[in-house]
């Protein structure tokens, strides 16, 4: 599939960085490095714009490394980019660990996946289908 793009950072285009990677990374594109005091929350921009298809999204998750090794990790957890968004991507991150962490221009700061999703219409009906789970919510299924 091909997804038209405009890159108007000093970054290279998103690229898969292994034959079997599902997202691409996204850069930061900054005039200077910023740093994320403790529990702070900026929107990040990237310079990109992108026209997807119709059908499909743009998720924007966290990377990893930095969440596991800093603390930085998205807003919103999993952010959507819809099909008929032309404007800027940015990045919402915020720093969950108690040391403040700098983003120098050009840092790989978020993953995005590119995924196909389905509209659906909704039918009011007054009962659902049984299952074995039925009503189990948080924690019903156990831990082992």
């Amino acid at each position: 599939m091909k997804v038209r793009i405009i890159n108007r950072s000093t970054n290279p285009l998103p690229a898969y960085q292994t034959s079997g990677s599902a997202g691409v990374d996204l850069r930061a594109f900054l005039d200077e490095a910023i740093t994320l005091e403790p529990l702070e929350r900026r929107l990040i921009p990237t310079g990109l714009h992108i026209a997807l298809p119709n059908g499909y999204e743009a998720q924007l998750r966290a990377r990893s490394g930095l969440s596991t090794k800093h603390g930085i990790t998205l807003i919103n957890a999993v952010g959507t980019i819809d099909s008929d968004y032309r404007g800027e991507i940015k990045v919402g991150l915020v720093n969950l660990s108690r040391e403040a962490y700098t983003i120098e221009p050009g840092d790989r700061i978020a993953q995005m996946i590119i995924a196909q999703y389905e509209q659906v219409n909704f039918q009011l009906v007054d009962e659902l289908d049984t299952t074995e789970r039925g009503e189990g919510g948080f924690g019903s299924t156990d831990k082992k």
